[in-house]
């Protein structure tokens, strides 16, 4: 069997899979799984994390990838790798395609929404953080006595629902699709949109008619990208690697 290959990213309430085989990487979204990890950690290739790291579980730190190691400018040392990666992985992909002459806008839909705005140099030049809509949501309900936990994820197609769920689901996803539809306007930048709830919000943006380019995995083809000095490249013919579909 060939070398199989490992990047996770550990996020807020999600972990974030790639897994390459057979020259092929292929994407996965799970649950925290503290006790698969401890089967894998010595076949990571790569990781990174926003969210907690399980305290019985020794990562090897060589292998971790920090902001010093994300090739954009003028990043500060308190933005959170997600949003680096994510960035550089969409700067790339814009320079790739000659989309970068102006900058890019990136919109990363997960627990947090993060709009990111880099410059056509490759320099972080700030953005903003929304809560996102599950992050939202039940924010509302802990929040405000008469509100209950959303039960459902099915977004109301009425601009207007009668009911409170559905008026707790339709107002948390304008105010992402708001949001996003703004910073676009003021800084009429190219559009990239990843993460989670990245593709609901692509299908309404493409309903407006507003260019945006869907690339879900981006921080996650960031992390394959990087390169760290501190660890070898793999061994192709390498077969003692489990393979693990999550």
């Amino acid at each position: 069997m060939k070398h199989q290959k490992y990047c996770l990213l550990i996020g807020n309430s999600r972990w974030h899979w790639a897994i390459q085989k057979q020259e092929q990487w292929s994407f996965s979204h799970t649950d925290p799984n503290p006790k698969q990890l401890k089967k894998l950690k010595n076949h990571l290739w790569k990781w990174a994390a926003v969210g907690p790291i399980p305290s019985s579980i020794n990562l090897e730190t060589k292998r971790c990838i920090g902001i010093k190691d994300v090739p954009l400018l003028k990043l500060t040392d308190w933005i959170g790798i997600d949003r680096a990666l994510g960035g550089w992985a969409a700067f790339k992909q814009a320079k790739s395609q000659n989309l970068h002459s102006k900058g890019i806008l990136l919109a990363d839909a997960g627990t947090v929404l993060s709009l990111t705005r880099i410059t056509a140099n490759g320099e972080f030049a700030g953005g903003q953080l929304i809560a996102g809509l599950k992050l939202q949501r039940s924010s509302m309900a802990k929040g405000a006595q008469k509100l209950k936990p959303v039960c459902t994820d099915n977004l109301p197609a009425n601009q207007f629902p009668i009911s409170t769920e559905a008026a707790m689901l339709k107002g948390s996803f304008q105010a992402l699709l708001g949001s996003i539809i703004e910073a676009q306007k003021d800084s009429n930048l190219p559009l990239w949109i990843c993460g989670g709830d990245s593709e609901i919000l692509f299908n309404h943006l493409i309903n407006r008619q507003i260019d945006v380019y869907h690339r879900p995995n981006l921080v996650l083809e960031g992390m394959i990208d990087i390169d760290l000095p501190s660890i070898p490249k793999p061994n192709p013919e390498q077969s003692d690697q489990p393979y693990w579909q999550p």
